[in-house]
């Protein structure tokens, strides 16, 4: 910009704005133009009327303080070169630009030059010691509305060989297409052994499913999965130490975790729970019961006799998958048997530790390799 109208040559009248100066004054730019030095041509130089111009002798500009007309504010403002930004820069060990011109700007410290420092360039250093992990917004809303589009999928546990994982979820998702009536689209997983294998890419490609993997050390990418499956555990934990159960019962505590949170999670973009979604209906959940209670077992599968005791005491540690029954780890024979003929203590299971001074539950805690 310039404010000699005189230096303008094709010039234009026109509004293009304003400028403002150090001294938060304000000027109209209504005229722009061409400006020569000999060969060449400067294209667009705005004119600002009153603008306060002076000679460049020695590489400095000499201004008439006295020209200045004294009743209004003057701020004069020189252009410093880009090694003196990164001078400084570097002489405050690498501190980013934004908090040294709050030090010139709030006046915090002598000896720093009343400038600007303008960022021009990448500092390597700077990048390869500050360098850190992209922050990832989370989708509030989904693009698709078509249940079982995009599966997201992971494991929980300690799933190790890859054949079984392979047969687990081929199993998983064929049975999910049938009973729901619908068809994957795409699956999303991370860039584990376990997904990433020739027998899943062999049956995704004959039943037409594209992979999708995050970025490796990216688990941002398989969030929504990555987040679930830490509710779960935290849940399977919480219920655990409230039973006061030992730790080989943790896959049980998982799976009624699913369970009960299927039926119970309100899905933020839709504000309905999981069921409701699938299943177009509300669910029942009058029959939940406390996760390692204390209940009472018919025993209709030993030959008690007449005078024997008729049911053994158990732990609930779930629901049936294939029936409507539940799960009760029996604490006399040590196995987990199904059954409708059960009946809660609803006392015990307002109390937590409650088994704590039972010699039967708490000698398992040595036995928790048990096989179940």
């Amino acid at each position: 910009m310039t404010g000699n109208h005189a230096l303008l040559i094709n010039f234009v009248e026109t509004f293009l704005g304003t400028v403002c100066f150090g001294s938060n004054d304000f000027a109209v730019i209504a005229v722009y133009g061409d400006v020569v030095i000999g060969s060449m041509t400067i294209k667009k130089v705005y004119y600002i009327e009153d603008l306060l111009t002076g000679d460049r002798s020695s590489n400095l500009y000499t201004i008439a303080i006295n020209e200045i007309t004294p009743s209004s504010s003057s701020c004069l403002l020189a252009k410093a070169s880009s090694s003196q930004f990164w001078l400084w820069h570097q002489r405050l060990s690498h501190l980013n630009f934004a908090t040294i011109n709050n030090l010139v700007k709030k006046n915090l410290v002598r000896g720093l030059p009343k400038m600007k420092f303008k960022k021009d360039h990448v500092c390597s250093a700077c990048e390869q010691g500050k360098i850190h992990r992209k922050y990832h917004n989370f989708k509030m809303a989904f693009a698709l509305n078509k249940p079982l589009y995009l599966f997201h999928m992971d494991f929980c546990g300690p799933i190790r060989v890859e054949n079984e994982a392979s047969e687990v979820i081929i199993s998983f998702i064929k049975k999910t297409q049938v009973n729901l009536k619908l068809q994957v689209q795409q699956v999303r997983t991370d860039n584990g052994t376990e997904f990433k294998n020739k027998t899943l890419a062999k049956f995704f490609d004959k039943v037409c499913i594209s992979q999708q993997f995050s970025a490796a050390r990216t688990p941002q990418q398989n969030g929504f999965v990555e987040r679930r499956n830490q509710t779960f555990v935290e849940a399977a934990r919480n219920m655990l130490t409230f039973a006061n159960l030992p730790l080989f019962l943790w896959a049980k505590a998982i799976v009624i975790a699913f369970f009960t949170q299927n039926h119970s999670i309100i899905h933020k973009c839709f504000d309905k729970i999981p069921y409701k979604l699938m299943n177009k209906r509300k669910p029942n959940i009058k029959f939940f019961h406390v996760f390692g209670c204390r209940c009472y077992l018919l025993n209709d599968y030993d030959d008690v006799g007449k005078l024997k005791e008729k049911g053994d005491i158990g732990v609930f540690v779930g629901y049936s998958k294939d029936s409507a029954s539940f799960r009760v780890y029996n604490k006399r024979t040590r196995k987990i048997h199904e059954s409708v003929n059960v009946n809660f203590d609803k006392i015990s299971e307002m109390a937590s530790k409650q088994f704590s001074l039972e010699p039967g539950l708490s000698n398992l805690k040595k036995r928790e390799n048990l096989q179940i």
